[in-house]
């Protein structure tokens, strides 16, 4: 039964993936992918469907983060020792964001373009500090394939 309860979800989840990416080249395209129709009725789909991708990925992420929950406290049960690891994560993920954040200076972007698009320093630095986290992450995504790497082939010697 559990088997067919997750093929389901899967395939619920498939199906919502294939509407909000339908939904996203409509909402792309120029007044809603509609050209006959008149200008109004033309933005009333857009604003549907703008509206219904909007539901739909809220859907979606509310059901990633349940069966996330889920599926850790399962695992906090079963595995004593998973509590401390997963905190270990949080944490490094913490000090990541906090590090990222310390090192951008809030002016990232020139003057003129923080003028013409009404970004405050404050935003300036929110966006710097996103781009030290992907920095930081992918560096340490590296070093870590690198470690793996190289210690397999050490133990293969």
């Amino acid at each position: 039964m559990k088997e067919k309860t997750d093929k389901l979800i899967t395939l619920l989840g498939l199906g919502i993936a294939v509407v909000c990416t339908i939904l996203a080249i409509v909402f792309a395209m120029n007044n809603g992918g509609v050209k006959e129709l008149s200008a109004v009725k033309a933005n009333g789909l857009f604003d549907a469907t703008y509206w219904i991708l909007v539901c739909f990925v809220v859907v979606s992420i509310a059901a990633i983060i349940f069966f996330l929950v889920v599926k850790l406290a399962k695992r906090f049960k079963e595995e004593p020792g998973y509590l401390k690891k997963f905190l270990l994560l949080v944490g490094i993920v913490v000090v990541v964001l906090v590090v990222s954040y310390l090192l951008s200076k809030g002016n990232d972007v020139t003057l003129a373009l923080m003028e013409k698009n009404n970004i405050t320093e404050s935003t300036s630095k929110l966006i710097g500090a996103c781009c030290w986290v992907v920095y930081i992450l992918v560096i340490g995504a590296a070093v870590s394939i690198l470690y793996t790497e190289v210690a397999k082939l050490i133990k293969k010697k």
